[in-house]
């Protein structure tokens, strides 16, 4: 039998896992604000995850096309290059989408269709197909915050966070694995902002794309912007809404950096559409394998594991108001010197807008029954992951897509080294 976990291995496995990794239409929407609660749910529902990922590591795209099976997810793989999840969690740079619908008029959906513009470039429609049936935990509700599943971490954490080139007077925050208790445990902690809400999912009952059938990659001159319209058995008719430019692809997001006297400068050009900006580095502090350092771009201590992933609009607003979140005119960053002994993983994220389509419209009177017949949630999100620290030649390899042989540390290898993998 397996072992009771004790409180603070369940602390532990929370902590290190998540680590890793328009035009309106004539009905109504909701594209700055969360839906509100309805008297009664959607008939059927659907959710389209759209991310922009850039990486300037040199080599990083024929890892991530080449690779099948085992860590394939992560990095973009599968026969044709694309798995259902991408959205979520890939290093390979390009465009990618997550879709999936459901109908309570059949809980059992195996299959639906999606007609989408042909600006998309995949032709007229995607086939969407539900895994085969399994065991599995039922949805919860759409506006509950999901948590991320976590594992127990080695030696010390050291926890730095502002940007600025010298470190802070009170940092870093540390935590201590050998010696910790819940006490020291929830100090480190402190608050764990978090407002990711359920977005596409392939399970049974829920066909999604890309699936099993069609791995096809989004071209990179695809966008969304035009008619969507979801049919299937059990699905209610006119499942039909039109995405603006606010539910687009988001431009690639570009960070470069700069030496300054042992700081790192980093600087971007402002993304289009983006809400706001998080940045957040993990590496390895001078005592080696023994400490792991983490550095975010929040003016409060803030772990920002989470972070690096879809957000709800209410949120990063009152997180951009409390400096944790970067606001959307900001375009540069520093990390202060001194903070790294060897390699780190810097990854960022410039959050779109969530937004809601549903039919028929909230009435006026929030006293009046409402029976919406369908709803679309659609998320929108730009993130960027490479080596932190200049190297030579880097900017020119990464422009003519040439490897340099012992330019920077193999990633994979930061990965595994930093969370024992």
């Amino acid at each position: 039998m397996p072992r009771k976990l004790s409180r603070i291995d369940l602390h532990y496995r929370r902590f290190a896992a998540a680590a890793f990794a328009g035009a309106l239409t004539p009905l109504a929407l909701y594209a700055q604000q969360e839906l509100p609660t309805s008297s009664k749910p959607p008939v059927s529902q659907a959710w389209i995850d759209v991310a922009t990922h850039h990486s300037d590591i040199p080599g990083m795209a024929m890892m991530g096309g080449g690779m099948s099976g085992g860590m394939a997810g992560l990095f973009g793989g599968g026969k044709g290059g694309n798995t259902f999840g991408n959205t979520r969690m890939t290093m390979s740079p390009g465009k990618w989408l997550d879709v999936s619908v459901m109908t309570r008029n059949q809980p059992d959906l195996a299959e639906a269709t999606q007609a989408i513009p042909p600006a998309l470039g995949l032709d007229a429609a995607l086939r969407l197909l539900a895994p085969p049936p399994e065991k599995y935990d039922p949805p919860g509700r759409d506006d509950e915050p999901l948590e991320p599943r976590y594992e127990k971490p080695k030696g010390r954490v050291l926890l730095y966070w502002g940007c600025g080139e010298a470190v802070r007077a009170g940092q870093p925050r540390v935590f201590d694995a050998a010696n910790a208790d819940l006490d020291a445990l929830q100090k480190f902690f402190g608050r764990i902002r978090n407002s990711t809400t359920r977005g596409a999912r392939s399970a049974p009952g829920n066909p999604a794309w890309p699936n099993r059938v069609d791995d096809r990659r989004v071209p990179e001159g695809a966008s969304l912007i035009g008619e969507h319209q979801f049919t299937g058995s059990g699905i209610v008719e006119n499942f039909r809404f039109t995405l603006g430019s606010g539910q687009d692809f988001m431009p690639a997001f570009r960070i470069s950096q700069k030496n300054a006297d042992g700081a790192t400068q980093l600087q971007w050009a402002s993304v289009s559409n983006a809400r706001g900006y998080f940045l957040s580095a993990v590496g390895a502090g001078e005592k080696g394998d023994a400490d792991m350092v983490i550095w975010t771009s929040s003016e409060l201590p803030e772990l920002g594991f989470a972070l690096i992933d879809y957000q709800t609009n209410t949120a990063i607003d009152r997180w951009i108001k409390e400096k944790s979140v970067l606001p959307a005119s900001a375009t540069q960053c520093s990390v202060p010197r001194g903070i790294f002994g060897q390699g780190a993983m810097l990854r960022a994220i410039a959050y779109g807008s969530e937004a809601y389509f549903v039919h028929p419209p909230r009435p006026s009177n929030p006293k009046a029954a409402w029976e919406p017949q369908w709803q679309a949630k659609v998320r929108v999100k730009s993130t960027f992951m490479t080596m932190l620290g200049e190297a030579p030649g880097r900017a020119d390899a990464a422009a003519s897509g040439r490897p340099q042989a012992n330019e920077m540390p193999n990633p994979v290898n930061v990965l595994k080294g930093l969370f024992g993998r």
